[in-house]
């Protein structure tokens, strides 16, 4: 917990010091839930069990700053916000995605416009549920991680409903390194929505 929210601070000072510069900069919650190919399987003789990454509610937090062209960059998060039981063993988990991109916002017209966004970041997966430990004890961290490198290509479709604030459904697409780790599947999508608002003109 205490990573993760150094790492928001850092992100948001980066933020802060390039806003005097930019032309613009979005806040967005939102949520969604997650797809991948194929179905859970265990073998009948006990090992290792074929687990798709899919399912569950997925709130996400995200912010960009474009500059001039419409070009900029961005970060974003989105986490199981309920537990998993993995393959039904009873073992909780929760996946986190972390992203930095590239943004590049054209204009459909004067309420509309796309976000379209690549880049790279890591998912951390924790399994909950294990033995106690000093960072158990003080700290509440009970959980093991699994972390892997991830490739990410995003895109939605924002219409400003009222003012600066906007409406954005969205689609996102994960190439997870070494995720069949964890789960069966490298590739996850995550589809939903989010709510933004737009500081600067739309």
């Amino acid at each position: 917990m205490r990573k993760t929210s150094l790492l928001a601070f850092v992100t948001a000072i980066i933020f802060l010091a390039s806003f005097a510069q930019a032309q613009q900069g979005d806040a967005m919650f939102g949520g969604g839930t997650i797809l991948a190919a194929g179905e859970t399987s265990c073998p009948a003789t006990g090992g290792f069990c074929f687990v798709p990454e899919k399912g569950g509610f997925y709130p996400s937090l995200s912010a960009d700053v474009i500059f001039h062209k419409r070009i900029g960059f961005g970060f974003e998060t989105a986490w199981r916000g309920g537990q998993g039981d993995y393959a039904g063993l009873g073992i909780p988990y929760r996946p986190i995605m972390f992203d930095f991109n590239a943004v590049y916002q054209p204009k459909l017209g004067k309420k509309a416009g796309l976000d379209l966004m690549g880049g790279i970041g890591w998912q951390t997966t924790r399994f909950y549920g294990y033995q106690p430990t000093s960072n158990c004890v003080y700290f509440g961290a009970c959980y093991t991680s699994s972390n892997h490198f991830l490739m990410h290509v995003g895109g939605g479709i924002r219409y400003y409903i009222w003012g600066h604030v906007f409406l954005r459904p969205e689609a996102h697409y994960y190439h997870i390194v070494n995720n069949t780790a964890d789960f069966s599947n490298n590739n996850v999508i995550r589809v939903g929505a989010s709510i933004g608002y737009t500081i600067g003109p739309d």
